[in-house]
């Protein structure tokens, strides 16, 4: 399933390109459509040449977290060596193998662009082959998981959304719970700073989770190292850094 979707969204990342050329001519003229072509292929090697430097050179760096050591996760996809995926990813893989062919669920179609999975997802918006395109919030499956992991998803839960529910998240967190089978596990990393209604609902304990851990970014080439909820409570997306600067790991136990 995962070559597939790779391939179809090669496809269309090509004719969109395509569309665009040709709104490009049409508005602006040739020399705009070539203009931007090189501009294209430039960022194209930029970040090809950074891909292979984070995978060939830096390979082995790690991070810790709750006591373990991870690599980072470099890829090619979203240019995870920027961002945050490259710490979340390599969490939530680990909880989906130590999990391994037991039901586990993914909230928000994500893992499938890095790697070949067999778990179910849902994504209200995504539209791909195995998605399930349901809001979670309504999403009532007659069988229960054993695993829920969901990647910066719940974040735009409610928020992302028209009209704006800010306490929807609450909703999602809740069928979380309502979802797992006894002994069952959810954990969800959020980006703090996006969502300030969601950041305000953390401070204050009101999400519920049975643990919550966090993960703070300290330098430009994208280091992340554990911290309190102290170190991370005023973070803003997009500052200092790209993307998030802390990391929310919300860890929910049935028992």
């Amino acid at each position: 399933m995962g070559v597939r979707m790779k391939q179809i969204d090669v496809k269309k990342r090509i004719r969109k390109l395509l569309l665009r050329a040709r709104e490009i001519s049409r508005e602006k003229g040739i020399y705009s459509v070539v203009r931007s072509g090189v501009k294209i292929t430039v960022n194209w090697l930029v970040n090809y040449l950074c891909y292979c430097y984070y995978r060939k050179i830096k390979w082995a760096e790690i991070f810790t977290f709750q006591g373990k050591t991870y690599r980072y996760f470099y890829h090619r996809y979203n240019h995870t060596w920027k961002n945050e995926r490259a710490v979340e990813i390599p969490i939530i893989w680990a909880y989906l193998k130590k999990y391994h062919a037991r039901r586990t669920l993914e909230v928000g179609n994500v893992l499938s662009h890095y790697f070949r999975v067999n778990h179910d997802i849902i994504d209200k918006y995504e539209k791909a082959d195995g998605v399930i395109n349901k809001d979670i919030v309504d999403f009532k499956p007659l069988k229960k998981y054993d695993l829920i992991v969901s990647i910066s998803t719940l974040e735009h839960v409610g928020w992302d959304e028209n009209p704006r529910e800010p306490v929807k998240i609450l909703h999602a967190i809740e069928n979380f719970k309502n979802l797992l089978s006894p002994g069952g596990t959810a954990i969800a990393t959020v980006p703090l700073g996006y969502n300030s209604e969601m950041d305000e609902l953390l401070k204050e304990r009101k999400t519920k989770f049975t643990k919550q851990y966090y993960l703070k970014r300290i330098t430009k080439n994208n280091k992340w190292i554990e911290a309190g909820w102290d170190d991370v409570c005023d973070a803003k997306y997009g500052e200092p850094f790209p993307n998030a600067s802390a990391l929310v790991i919300g860890i929910i136990v049935r028992k």
